[in-house]
């Protein structure tokens, strides 16, 4: 297929067939998934509009500057980061096959990166709709229960899934720290609060209405095996609504609450990381958020050059 020449201006766009041929490819030589190659294909038709647009009549005529003003034009519309990225991969592929192809001498996309895509920050409760969720008067076993899984998971900033997981032997007590074994199976020693500790002594000591013969687990069901991830979810669930919150709660909203006020009062971003288990810490630094004003409004109240001075 020989490509369009640019001498009809009007009607200038790079060969459409080639965009047919590179999808064609990709289904029955690298077997790409149905999905895939319907957006792929949308992507490169937004490129095929833009280039008409521009006047480009050749794929080997988009140069880097060409696909950036691409890319930001589709984030102007609203495009999210995660299919800005899809989209720079389709013609990084489509550029890559046209090289092999011998239909194009450069990659225009090869240099080209996505904007960066703005996490998004997590659901916590503040220090008051903490104390307020964790102060529980009722003293049946249910209650002791579910007191000291929620004070330990805030304290010690578990997972759903680890917490779920804890047998006898992972807590001590007297050493006032529990073993985790978390994601790949790495374990991590955590230190648990005082708060939790008292709640954990005054389960211990109801445990045994619950506990069926043998049974490992610290959390337990009301038939005496070990409690669900699922049944921890409702039973926050349902603390959250007694409890007057306003919100819904749900356990990793704990450990999210655990990272952001331990960071807000320590500062200590690496000393975090370790104990929520994070492997890398650009996980770790979603909790660095902090509402600037307020930075802002205490640096100007307690900073001997930034106060103002008193007229007199």
């Amino acid at each position: 297929m020989s490509p369009t020449t640019n001498d009809d201006s009007a009607t200038a766009q790079p060969d459409p067939g080639l965009i047919d041929d590179f999808l064609a490819y990709l289904q029955h030589e690298r077997r790409v998934s149905p999905h895939t190659l319907s957006n792929y294909r949308r992507d490169l038709n937004k490129l095929s509009e833009y280039c008409r647009e521009q006047l480009i009549g050749d794929w080997q005529e988009l140069r880097d500057h060409h696909i950036r003003a691409f890319v930001a034009r589709l984030r102007r519309n609203g495009l999210a980061g995660r299919s800005l990225q899809r989209c720079l991969s389709a013609i990084r592929s489509f550029y890559n096959y046209l090289q092999r192809e011998g239909l194009a001498r450069l990659n225009p996309a090869a240099s080209v990166s996505a904007p960066k895509q703005q996490r998004a920050l997590p659901d916590l409760l503040d220090v008051d709709q903490m104390a307020r969720l964790l102060d529980i008067k009722s003293d049946d076993v249910l209650s002791r229960r579910d007191w000291a899984i929620m004070e330990l998971m805030y304290s010690s900033g578990l997972r759903l899934s680890e917490l779920a997981a804890l047998d006898l032997n992972d807590i001590d007590l007297a050493d006032q720290t529990v073993r985790i074994t978390g994601k790949g199976a790495k374990t991590r020693i955590a230190p648990i609060g005082r708060f939790a500790l008292e709640a954990l002594r005054q389960w211990y000591k109801r445990r045994a209405e619950l506990a069926a013969q043998g049974e490992t687990a610290i959390f337990l069901s009301r038939h005496g095996k070990r409690l669900s991830a699922r049944a921890i979810q409702e039973r926050m669930r349902q603390w959250a609504v007694k409890q007057g919150l306003d919100k819904h709660v749900h356990p990793h909203m704990l450990r999210h609450s655990f990272a952001s006020h331990l960071l807000e009062s320590s500062g200590d971003l690496r000393a975090v990381q370790e104990l929520l288990g994070h492997a890398d810490i650009s996980t770790t630094q979603i909790y660095t958020h902090v509402d600037f004003q307020h930075l802002a409004s205490v640096y100007d109240k307690a900073h001997p050059r930034a106060r103002k001075k008193k007229s007199g």
